[in-house]
């Protein structure tokens, strides 16, 4: 304890919590909701496997949905800004930007599977105004890169004309749907573990299939 002026204080959470201790927190949960193909945790785990104390997700991120929050955040800040440099990248011709895209995107859902889950159930539990920051931040960004994507290759004659909504859907289910079946996999095919093979393969099977159907060639 901290003596104060004749009274005990107890120290702050800076005081006792390790450098980058919010970092491991967001680290932690992003481990647990991959490896236990979940989008929910709990605080004790949480605790067990970052070896901190589960009080500083209450100092730092308010209570557990604010750390769902903050994750969703980090995550999605990433990949957007990874494709709004996609986009602007000068000398690329639309159709080698979008198969780096697609490839980016199996990459992603590999590293966090439970990305377009965890979307979902916060614009679901959140109010409005929560909701929609989520898309204008997120989820917009994506589909106008599409619109631009998809826009350039058809002005090129590369691409036929698509709907980027419906784009857009397609790319996020394709990698939705395989990152997150491993119940599929264990009791279908007797696989468990999504590995960096079965990574590698998923990619090439998608991009041949997306971008075939998209080439007007």
């Amino acid at each position: 304890m901290v003596i104060a002026k004749g009274k005990d204080v107890a120290p702050s959470a800076d005081a006792v919590a390790p450098p980058g201790a919010r970092e491991l927190l967001l680290d932690t949960c992003s481990a647990i909701m991959r490896d236990g193909d979940v989008v929910d945790i709990s605080l004790s785990e949480l605790s067990l496997r970052s070896g901190l104390n589960s009080a500083l997700v209450k100092y730092y991120f308010g209570n557990k949905a604010g750390l769902l929050k903050a994750l969703l955040d980090r995550d999605w800040r990433a990949i957007v800004s990874s494709v709004d440099a996609l986009v602007a990248k000068d000398g690329w011709e639309p159709e080698a930007k979008l198969h780096r895209h697609l490839w980016k995107v199996v990459d992603t859902f590999y590293e966090v599977p439970y990305l377009n889950r965890l979307t979902m159930r916060m614009v679901r539990e959140s109010d409005e105004t929560e909701a929609r920051r989520i898309a204008d931040c997120y989820l917009s960004p994506i589909y106008r890169a599409y619109e631009q994507l998809i826009g350039d290759g058809v002005r090129a004659g590369v691409f036929r004309p698509v709907d980027p909504q419906l784009f857009y859907f397609t790319v996020t289910g394709a990698v939705d749907r395989f990152f997150s079946a491993r119940l599929v996999l264990k009791h279908c095919f007797d696989q468990d573990t999504l590995t960096e093979e079965l990574r590698d393969r998923y990619r090439e099977h998608t991009i041949d299939i997306i971008m075939a159907g998209i080439l007007a060639r």
